[in-house]
Formats: structure tokens, sequence, C-alpha cells
């Protein structure tokens, strides 16, 4: 009997090793330190703004804008604005001559207190913000139209708005990086030899 117990008790006492071995063991291989980076790699797709390259600016994209695509891209303001001299109000206020005006500057519209609420005219520069987004342009606007993502688009529908009734000048466009870099250069080499002469024009005074 005792030589039975001594068995069973030897063979419980030596699972009990193996099996504080195995988690020794399989401690090593896996363990819980955070990784250095959460989340899984999907080869071809990047961070949200990793590589995006900056694009023209509005001054750039006014200068050489196309007022017939304007007009087009205007059809998706059509059903609330007109834009014809003298032209009614729809949803949204007739949009005659409506560049370079104030904020809120049609007579007798009844626009929201967010619009009226901002200072300013309409820029180039403010309605491009705004037709970007009008809730953002306006926080609590009426307007319900989402805004234009596409910043050509914009600067082609702020070109053909200015030619109906505004006909304001359009911006020139921004100098290229590359361009404005060698004029920079140009003027630090300028100095740089003006500077000897100078000295050498001093020394001869002495």
């Amino acid at each position: 009997m005792g030589d039975r117990f001594n068995t069973v008790a030897g063979w419980a006492l030596f699972a009990g090793i193996i099996a504080l071995g195995g988690a020794i063991v399989s401690s090593k291989y896996f363990h819980d330190e955070r990784p250095e980076k959460m989340g899984y790699a999907i080869e071809g797709v990047e961070a949200e703004g990793a590589g995006a390259a900056a694009g023209p600016g509005l001054n750039t994209l006014l200068a050489s804008a196309d007022v017939a695509a304007g007009e087009k891209v205007f059809a998706k303001c059509a059903a609330c604005h007109t834009v014809t001299s003298g032209g009614a109000n729809g949803i949204g206020p007739n949009l005659f001559g409506a560049v370079g005006k104030a904020h809120g500057h049609v007579a007798g519209f009844a626009y929201s207190e967010a619009l009226k609420s901002v200072p300013g005219n309409w820029t180039f520069e403010a309605l491009d913000k705004w037709l970007t987004s009008p809730r953002e342009y306006a926080p609590g606007t009426k307007m319900t139209f989402a805004g234009l993502g596409n910043p050509v688009d914009r600067a082609n529908l702020i070109a053909w708005l200015n030619t109906q009734g505004s006909n304001l000048p359009l911006p020139a466009a921004d100098a290229a990086p590359a361009a404005a870099e060698e004029g920079a250069n140009a003027a630090e080499a300028g100095n740089a030899t003006e500077a000897p002469a100078e000295n050498a024009a001093a020394n001869a005074a002495e």
C-alpha cells in the first residue's frame, strides 16, 4: 500500500515538474510586452496625410482658371441660386456681382445669423473657404451644400462668378518654389560680393 502511494505521489510530483517547466518554456516564446507600433501594416496603403504633396495655391489656380468649366460647376448651385442681373432670389440669394461684396449684401434676402456674423467680404479667399465647406466657414449656416472638395473646381467657379457682374482683377500666379529659391540665392550672392567691395572702398578712404 505504501509503495503504491509513493508511486502515485512520485508520478504526481513528476507531472507537476513537467507542467512548471512547460510554463517557463512557453513564457519565453509568448510574452505580453506592448509592441512598439500598434496595428498591422497593410501593403500599398499609406497613413492618412502621408506623402500628400501640397498642390498649387489659390492664386495660381485662379490665374489659370477655366471660366467655361466654372460655368459647368455652377450647375451644382443653380438649383438654389440665380446669377443674372436683377434676377430673383431663390432658396439662396441672387449671386450677380457678389464677388467682392459684403456677406449678406442682397437686400431683402433672409440670410442666416451665422453668415451675417462673419466679418469681411466675399474675397477670392473667402469664397474658396466657403465653397470648401460652408458649415466650417459659417457654423450654423442654413446652406445645406456640403462643399466642393476639388480646388480646381472651386477656382474655376470663382473665376466664372467673377465674370458675372464683378470683374475684379484676378491675382497673379504664385512664384514657383524653385524660382523663388533661385531669387533668394542670387540676392545672397549679390550681398556677398558687395561686402568685399565696400570693405575695399573703406580701406582706400583710410
